[in-house]
């Protein structure tokens, strides 16, 4: 058999087809065998016109990979390009690593491994370079692939491309050494122990040896940084939540603190009032006594919630929310129903409320003056999920950006195994809410 078919065709098809497995289980996804071979198909029929080892063959192999990605896995564009340029660069350290140390070995090796044509050596180098290539696979599938994905799944999309950066230019600085390195191995590959000595050789490739896996171990020392990074990121949030959290419960302790001064007050007085208006009613005073009534009336709808989810705490905080809003001109509506306790903590409850409404009045505020503003709130339990939906006016220019707001109603949603969707339809801004009532 042909060597440079058996290196080309043979163990192209193998590698590739390793590169893919590793790119979809990286994005955990199952897919038919069938795209395998077609990948690798497709894949070989590329290197065979651009080496792989060359910048514009590295972008179009990687390419190939992130649409495959894409497409045929599914997966989002960004997290396909980055374990694309990943998987790739990993195969070629590896290839590299066993290269030079297949090299460094040649003039030792039996002669039947120097003749022309053979593919004992090649298939020994390719299992070794496979093996390590899957090793590598696997550690960073086991350690990295969560903290990689994470926030380019999670935050919004200028902090996801942001973070994504922080590896792929690395990735691009590693490959762009690894090629340089490749092209000063080229001129001594195989070399003859006639031509120079056998010191001289060791030396040589024992240096290439050792930039190949410097950089790989720079390749693993980016991914540990950037895990630190993100688990950095995520506390980061997490004390936000409990920020807010606490921001959240002072409202609500203040808030009922007043509710229940006005409410001792009304009962102190209550009995004064019922005995002005019997000597009103005595005393033929009919309109008086109506007119004092309803005085006592407003004083009571003072004190009431403006909105009644039979949840209290919530109660407090939509009521609170909602008047600032009425204050404001802003028609509200809600028509929430919670049992209480529903088995969701009322803090989390009040965490989407809060950001959801927050939000909804600043789109309300920004919109001009005359245009028809409203926050309207609706939501109850069916069987295990509690369904909520926020639908409110806003100037609908230009495209939405989630802020952090938003990313902690989503954080709360996972918290539940629920999920959070948005959508606009030209002047209205809606938002779906749904938790998983946990049993």
């Amino acid at each position: 058999m042909d060597l440079d078919f058996f290196n080309i065709y043979i163990m192209g098809i193998i590698d590739t087809s390793l590169q893919f497995y590793f790119l979809v289980k990286t994005l955990k996804k199952n897919i038919s065998p069938f795209y395998y071979f077609l990948f690798a198909v497709c894949a070989v029929i590329v290197s065979d016109f651009l080496s792989i080892r060359t910048i514009i063959g590295f972008m179009a192999f990687v390419l190939l990979l992130t649409a495959y990605g894409t497409f045929v896995c599914h997966a989002d564009f960004k997290s396909s390009l980055l374990y694309a340029a990943l998987a790739t660069e990993i195969m070629l350290l590896c290839g590299g690593i066993v290269n030079s140390l297949m090299t460094i070995s040649f003039p030792w090796m039996p002669d039947f491994f120097h003749e022309a044509g053979n593919i004992a050596a090649m298939l020994i180098c390719e299992a070794a370079a496979l093996a390590l290539s899957g090793f590598c696979y696997y550690i960073v599938y086991r350690y990295f692939s969560r903290d990689v994905l994470y926030p380019i799944d999670n935050a919004d999309t200028t902090m996801g491309m942001q973070q994504m950066f922080l590896i792929f230019i690395p990735l691009l600085m590693i490959f762009i050494t690894s090629t340089y390195i490749s092209a000063v191995e080229l001129d001594f590959q195989f070399e003859l122990l006639a031509d120079k000595g056998p010191a001289e050789h060791i030396f040589n490739h024992g240096q290439m040896t050792a930039m190949y896996f410097l950089g790989l171990l720079s390749l693993f020392c980016s991914l540990f940084s950037y895990k630190k990074l993100q688990q950095s990121f995520r506390l980061s949030t997490e004390i936000s939540l409990l920020e807010q959290e606490e921001h959240s419960l002072n409202q609500y302790v203040e808030e009922a603190k007043t509710r229940y001064d006005e409410t001792k007050s009304f009962r102190h007085d209550i009995r004064n009032h019922i005995a002005v208006v019997k000597k009103l009613l005595q005393s033929g005073k009919l309109e008086e006594a109506v007119s004092y009534i309803e005085d006592m009336d407003d004083m009571a709808e003072k004190m009431s919630f403006p909105c009644s989810t039979n949840n209290p705490v919530v109660d407090i905080l939509a009521g609170n929310k909602l008047g600032i809003a009425k204050s404001m001109g802003i028609d509200v509506g809600c028509s929430l129903l919670l049992p209480y306790p529903c088995g969701i903590r009322d803090i989390d409850i009040c965490i989407i409320l809060s950001n959801v409404l927050d939000n909804a009045i600043q789109a309300c505020k920004n919109m001009g003056t005359g245009a028809e503003r409203y926050i309207h709130v609706s939501g109850r339990i069916q069987g295990d999920f509690l369904m909520m939906e926020t639908r409110n006016s806003f100037c609908g220019k230009g495209a939405f950006k989630p802020g952090t707001g938003l990313s902690n109603v989503r954080k709360v949603a996972e918290k539940y195994s629920g999920a959070m969707s948005i959508e606009t339809q030209e002047n209205v801004f809606v938002l779906h809410v749904m938790l998983i009532i946990p049993q």
